[in-house]
């Protein structure tokens, strides 16, 4: 009786249905997948936006490349005008005896041998801090993350002095010895190592009577593929673009870097009736190709990376 009473007060039926007939609303909940477009839509905006971001300063080297003296100062930076690609490519490559032609290969040789020879030493310190034992460890590990505090910037006075009293200023062994040695990329090699050789498969070469250079070099490198060419790209680009090094070590010419090169067209406007101007930007939009080709031959080397981490 109470609880009809209840009932009748709150004006419900019976059944405990609101009197006129009005049934009871109850809140939806949110569709999941609903939510998840929602979310994906999001994050596809965020990668296109970035996708711009990055792309739109090569976008503009592209279209200046194209131009002449008169359309890059007269018409819009953001199209075409005129085809002098390739004129501007002939002045690039015989500009003061095609001093471009050298400074490419000197990038290319710091940036590949430095990164090959760091990438080596890296791999190496990595495997050993990470599968062996021995007494301070764990200090060398720690002046190896302590590295990655110090910004080169502050290292390149104290190297141009070590250098200048060896006399390895303005040589290539000046841009070459500071490439091989990277905490970045030993401390990448370390975690590298933790995740991908076991501690069985070394016990199991050893007991088959393999030598620790053999075990290094037979199957931890073969098997740190992946890790290895990281370290190689980031090695690469990081010195590729090196500037103040560069700068500050190297004197002659004939031993710049492309970025340093074109730094110093940079500072001519006109000089014997060419727009020096045209021939940096130029430079600048072959200086980004052999880093694109880079990303595009170790792209495999990612997707197997990737793979092999889904797969564990």
């Amino acid at each position: 009786m109470a609880l009809t009473a209840h009932r009748k007060e709150n004006g419900a039926g019976p059944a405990g249905a609101p009197a006129g007939g009005g049934g009871v609303r109850r809140r939806t909940r949110p569709d999941p997948a609903a939510r998840s477009r929602g979310g994906q839509r999001f994050l596809l905006l965020g990668l296109v936006m970035a996708s711009v971001y990055s792309l739109f300063p090569v976008y503009w080297l592209i279209i200046a490349s194209t131009k002449d003296r008169v359309g890059l100062y007269q018409s819009n930076g953001l199209w075409f005008s005129g085809w002098h690609l390739w004129d501007n490519l002939q002045q690039v490559f015989t500009y003061e005896d095609g001093i471009f032609l050298r400074w490419t290969a000197n990038s290319f040789l710091y940036a590949g041998v430095g990164s090959l020879g760091g990438t080596l030493i890296a791999l190496a310190a990595g495997y050993g801090l990470a599968r062996f034992d021995f007494p301070g460890r764990s200090v060398v590990f720690a002046a190896a993350v302590g590295g990655l505090l110090i910004p080169i910037a502050l290292l390149t006075l104290p190297l141009y002095l070590l250098f200048s009293a060896i006399g390895m200023v303005d040589t290539p062994w000046a841009m070459l010895i500071p490439c091989l040695i990277n905490p970045f990329s030993v401390y990448l090699a370390k975690v590298y190592t933790e995740a991908t050789i076991p501690f069985e498969l070394l016990e199991a070469a050893r007991i088959d009577g393999a030598g620790e250079l053999r075990i290094f070099f037979s199957i931890v490198l073969r098997m740190m593929t992946t890790g290895g060419a990281t370290v190689f790209l980031l090695a690469f680009v990081n010195t590729w673009n090196a500037f103040f090094l560069p700068l500050t070590v190297l004197r002659g010419e004939e031993n710049w870097t492309l970025n340093l090169g074109l730094y110093n067209w940079s500072g001519k406007r006109l000089e014997s009736g060419i727009d020096v101007t045209s021939l940096v930007l130029t430079g600048a939009l072959l200086s980004i190709i052999p880093m694109a080709i880079m990303m595009v031959a170790m792209r495999r080397y990612w997707q197997s990376g990737v793979t092999m981490g889904a797969l564990k």
